[in-house]
């Protein structure tokens, strides 16, 4: 049954370039409230040659995209960019990076998120050790790379619309004030087991092959079956090639000294806001808040690049994952499917999180 009453408002963010003219926007803006759109806040934004114009607009419900496009065209405007819009695109550019400055000082984890909403940008992540290329990216000025003063790669994506300079100096400003403020920009993290042993979660890599090899000949056959759902037991070179470095996802690894003591996957899937993640911890790291750590380090990984959803799929009697999701703060779903056990957890943290006697990880040096 289709629900009664009126239907919400769509609101979209359009970035427009014109003819330098004057009246031109004012020409704009008129012929969009010929077709009952609102137009809830403007911004010009200096590029080469001219400025774009920024307008967050309102609009009546059945008009599409493509309306708003044809609107601009008619008064001799290109539309560069078109996206959905929410109440945080009210905000002034400036705000909202003094806003995003402030939350990665308090949350160093949170350093992509805020480049993420400096930029607008779709996605934010970390390059690999030894990363060069980006094979998504074909389209120029739709992504961008930023290089940190401890010579981290950060890359950034937006399909929506191009980056423009002013965007890109602005987070290239973030960077550089999270640098002088001792806010560590994306790196590895230190981290200590609920016993007190410290671990280093950071990004896998090709020479991490061996290391990953023999942590899956620690593991116990009922922690590999746990994982891959089968009797896997050794891996093939090409494998561990895949869960290294997958085409469509990234790598985190634990290490304690010299070994690798747990991995965690994120996978994108063909679900634009959707991507799959998976954990193995070795035996005798489990229940000391290892996979907490590695899953917090997911999310936070997943929130950045625009994630809404992680989904995982365990088996029937499996419920650990579900249990490490509620100790690192993050909610969960579940249903059956297809045998399996579906958990979708989203990656930003509740405002509350619920109290456990169970073990977890903590950040180096705090208490």
């Amino acid at each position: 049954m289709e629900p009664t009453g009126k239907t919400t408002p769509l609101t979209w963010r359009l970035r427009v370039q014109l003819d330098d003219s004057p009246g031109a926007l004012a020409r704009v803006t008129i012929r969009l409230a010929e077709r009952d759109c609102n137009v809830l806040a403007l911004a010009v934004i200096p590029v080469p040659g001219g400025v774009i114009d920024e307008i967050v607009v309102q609009v009546a419900p059945g008009l599409l995209p493509a309306d708003l496009v044809e609107a601009i065209r008619a008064e001799g405007g290109r539309c560069v960019g078109i996206t959905n819009a929410d109440v945080r695109d009210l905000v002034d550019a400036p705000t909202a990076a003094l806003r995003a400055a402030g939350n990665a000082v308090r949350d160093p984890g949170s350093v992509c998120d805020a480049l993420r909403a400096v930029l607008a940008a779709d996605s934010v992540v970390v390059l690999p050790a030894g990363g060069e290329g980006d094979p998504d990216d074909d389209r120029p000025g739709h992504h961008a790379r930023l290089l940190t003063r401890e010579g981290t790669v950060v890359v950034a994506r937006r399909g929506w619309s191009p980056f423009t300079q002013v965007e890109l100096a602005r987070a290239a400003a973030l960077i550089d004030l999270l640098s002088e403020s001792g806010t560590p920009t994306p790196q590895p993290t230190a981290v200590l087991s609920s016993d007190g042993m410290a671990l280093v979660l950071r990004p896998g890599g090709a020479e991490d092959e061996d290391a990953v090899a023999d942590l899956h000949a620690r593991c116990s056959a009922g922690t590999l079956f746990t994982r891959y759902h089968s009797g896997v037991r050794t891996l093939p070179r090409r494998w561990l090639h895949r869960l290294l470095s997958p085409p469509r996802g990234s790598t985190v690894v634990a290490q304690c000294a010299d070994r690798v003591v747990a991995l965690g996957q994120l996978i994108r899937t063909s679900t634009p806001d959707s991507a799959e993640i998976s954990l193995l911890v070795e035996d005798d790291w489990q229940h000391r808040g290892v996979g907490t750590a590695l899953l917090g380090r997911l999310a936070d990984t997943a929130r950045a690049a625009g994630y809404r959803e992680l989904v995982a799929w365990c088996l029937p009697s499996e419920t650990g994952l579900v249990r490490t999701a509620a100790r690192a703060g993050l909610e969960t779903a579940v249903r059956t499917e297809d045998g399996l056990l579906r958990v979708s957890i989203t990656p930003t943290p509740a405002p509350l999180r619920t109290p456990s006697a169970a073990p977890r990880a903590r950040i180096a040096g705090t208490r």
